[in-house]
């Protein structure tokens, strides 16, 4: 390969830093920015209302919340590895791993839901209280993101299943792989924010 070829190719290597589509990663920080603004006032609530937000924290199920800590962080897992699978142009190893990462998210999924059902039935809604408000607002609204990166994972599994993607046109896999961590992110946050700390 001429110099000219290799430096070129080597420029392109290093301006390419981010895996993926750059668009996804306008949209991430743009979600993040949102997220990081519900935080500060969760935050800012709290602090004025430390008794109240202390006893009705006691009220969610911490258990299922640690549960779905550890699935989403496994779906991630299983995320980093279906990248992985297909920079070696293993599309079907890639395939196979997006849906169980889409079966963790699953889990959550059911989780969150009987969650929600609980609460529900006990007449809990966002008028409930300042806590229960921030509560349902932040954890629904991290669900739908679930929810969608769930349906991006599914379209990416659909098309690697189909042989769209190979060791050298994968960036649908790294975009949909991306979305994914920080979804993954936000509620690592999240939950030891607004189910355990004090």
């Amino acid at each position: 390969m001429p110099p000219a070829a290799m430096s070129s190719g080597t420029a392109k290597a290093q301006a390419r830093t981010l895996p993926g589509d750059m668009a996804i990663w306008f949209f991430i920080l743009a979600e993040l920015l949102v997220f990081g603004v519900f935080f500060l006032a969760y935050a800012f609530a709290r602090a004025r209302h430390v008794a109240l937000f202390d006893h009705y924290q006691q009220t969610l199920d911490r258990t299922s919340g640690a549960i779905n800590t550890l699935v989403l962080i496994t779906s991630s897992w299983c995320v980093v590895n279906a990248v992985a699978a297909i920079r070696r142009d293993r599309a079907d190893l890639c395939t196979r791993w997006l849906l169980a990462a889409i079966g963790g998210g699953a889990v959550f999924v059911v989780l969150k839901l009987h969650e929600f059902a609980e609460k529900a039935a006990a007449g809990i809604t966002l008028s409930t209280n300042t806590f229960y408000m921030f509560y349902l607002s932040l954890t629904f609204f991290h669900f739908m993101h679930v929810l969608m990166g769930m349906v991006i994972l599914a379209f990416v599994a659909a098309k690697a299943r189909r042989g769209g993607y190979d060791a050298g046109n994968h960036t649908g896999v790294e975009t949909g792989a991306s979305y994914w961590h920080m979804v993954d992110l936000v509620w690592i946050v999240l939950f030891p924010l607004v189910y355990v700390m004090h």
